[in-house]
């Protein structure tokens, strides 16, 4: 997985009581809303550019084709302002749908107002010398169909904002008729203009269409007890959402792979994926510690959605702790890495190895009173030591290899027997990250990077960073590092003890950590800085979890 580059408090899972996994209606408009103002801020731009076009060839291209009159829309000076006019409009409301994303429902009733307003510059162009072209399509006709596929609205709204918009051919001959200029015969106006209001009248139908499809969409996006509120990440293993719950209404967030994620798949590799998702599931569910994500929930959706459902966590990973704060102090990396370490314990005792200690899946966060409290997650290469010691159906296709080369141990790349000390390793390189900011050794390739972790020795961290670091801590990291397993600390649970102490005369204390976390990630703006790099962390994180090819 390539590092995240977000920004901090990211949110993660929260906790379920979804016992049925049916999926019933549930109604998330404000995605919706956002698509049609992103649609709405093409259509403008696209205007503005045809518009231009028109006032350009009007001037410089129809003079030179020596058209009858008869053939062509007279276009004078009120024309050209009135050009100008929606061009400006439309570049207007372009840059509002770029800047007021957050208030899309608006965006979108200004869509309609928008519809109507070109209308009317078509209508008084059409009109500006009386001229019905009895038996041809008016501009505006193309204007009302087009629209609903645009800015979906309800039939209603459609039908209101296309009649109006149909209308404004006849009041462009309102406006002839006020400059004093003949009309043609009331018979002959019916006949031109009753194609605007039956594409008016048509237009309905697509918001109908529309509508029903949004409804099964909204439909979808109910899982048991929560309702998938916003769409966080997505990438080649499926979907992250936020989430709420119908009852408690508290947020959560839920990680699911669709069917159609495994379409694309062979039916080897797509029931792999399944068969992973499943046995993360089932490795967390087992976990006690405290600082191992809770979950609490996991099924398969009558569509064959799999899903689980995990605590939410207010905080940030320690690849954005370092991009964003720089390296920390070497007490509170000892700190960090501690907690890491008894999550480890935990999983190493219950026969199980996380295979993806990194940076990325080490969150530090607000956790009730505490700060900087560490929670491991993503167990998506777990393998029990069972497995590791006897190679039985692994979860990785023949020649891959699955984990994160940054941060990979010798024995894991070359596909050897693997046991506790194997994630220490990976902890030594996420140690090695947090006093330094840089990996432990540089590479421009994956397999490069694999090399050099078979071959070359590290240096210590002491060496490579400003950060003050004790002679003790850059032993014990690079004893984390060493090639050989059996050179490595002993369990997770020995290298805690060690790293308590190394951090204890620092005195990482809390008021330090307290301070901190006020200064830098208060709580009343962390849930305002969720969404946006939330989004993008945990998409890269599905995207480039599954491995490198070996």
């Amino acid at each position: 997985m390539s590092a995240p580059r977000s920004e901090p408090a990211q949110s993660v899972f929260l906790p379920s009581e979804a016992s049925d996994p049916s999926l019933t209606g549930v109604r998330s408009p404000d995605i919706l809303y956002c698509e049609s103002a992103r649609r709405l801020g093409f259509l403008s731009l696209l205007a503005s550019v045809v518009w231009g076009a028109l006032l350009a060839g009007n001037h410089l291209v129809v003079p030179r084709l020596h058209l009858p009159d008869a053939s062509i829309v007279p276009w004078g000076p009120a024309a050209d302002a009135l050009a100008v006019l929606c061009i400006l409009l439309s570049l207007g409301l372009y840059f509002l749908t770029q800047q007021l994303w957050a208030q899309s429902r608006r965006i979108v009733i200004l869509g309609l107002w928008y519809e109507v307003v070109l209308a009317f510059a078509i209508g008084v162009m059409n009109q500006w010398e009386v001229r019905v072209l009895a038996g041809r399509l008016s501009w505006i006709c193309v204007l009302v169909v087009i629209f609903p596929f645009v800015v979906p609205s309800s039939p209603r709204k459609a039908l209101i904002a296309g009649l109006a918009a149909a209308t404004m051919d006849p009041v462009g001959l309102a406006v002839a008729a006020a400059r004093g200029l003949p009309l043609p015969d009331f018979g002959l106006l019916v006949w031109a203009y009753l194609p605007n209001y039956a594409c008016a009248v048509l237009a309905v139908l697509p918001a109908i269409m529309l509508a029903r499809l949004q409804r099964q969409a909204h439909r979808a996006r109910e899982l048991g007890s929560y309702q998938l509120v916003e769409l966080l990440g997505e990438g080649g293993m499926g979907q992250v959402w936020s989430a709420r719950h119908r009852m408690l209404a508290r947020p959560a967030a839920i990680k699911l792979i669709k069917p159609a994620y495994l379409g694309s798949s062979s039916g080897t590799q797509g029931q792999t994926m399944i068969r992973r998702f499943r046995r993360e599931a089932e490795a967390v569910a087992g976990l006690h510690s405290h600082h191992t994500v809770h979950l609490f929930d996991f099924g398969v959706t009558g569509d064959g959605t799999c899903y689980y459902v995990m605590e939410l966590l207010e905080g940030l990973d320690l690849d954005t702790l370092v991009h964003r704060f720089g390296p920390v102090p070497a007490e509170r990396a000892a700190h960090l890495l501690a907690q890491a370490c008894h999550s480890l314990a935990d999983a190493h005792q219950s026969g199980l190895l996380h295979r993806d200690i990194k940076p990325a899946n080490l969150y530090a966060c607000r956790m009730g009173c505490e700060v900087d409290f560490v929670k491991v997650l993503d167990f998506g290469l777990v393998k029990s030591l069972r497995e590791a010691r006897h190679d039985t159906a692994p979860l990785t296709a023949p020649n891959f290899t699955a984990g994160t080369p940054a941060f990979m141990p010798p024995e894991m790349i070359l596909g050897e027997h693997e046991d506790a000390r194997t994630d220490l390793y990976s902890l030594g390189c996420v140690g090695y990250w947090l006093i330094t900011g840089q990996l432990v050794f540089d590479a421009e390739t994956p397999m490069q990077m694999m090399a050099r972790h078979l071959q070359s020795e590290p240096v210590p961290p002491s060496r490579r960073t400003t950060v003050e670091v004790s002679p003790e801590f850059d032993r014990l990291i690079l004893a984390c590092l060493e090639k050989k397993p059996e050179n490595r600390p002993a369990d997770a649970g020995a290298m805690a003890s060690e790293l308590q102490r190394i951090a204890a005369p620092g005195h990482w204390t809390r008021e330090r950590m307290t301070l901190w976390w006020d200064i830098h990630l208060p709580a009343s703006h962390a849930a305002a800085r969720v969404r946006g790099p939330a989004a993008r962390s945990i998409a890269v994180a599905m995207r480039d979890g599954v491995g490198v090819s070996g």
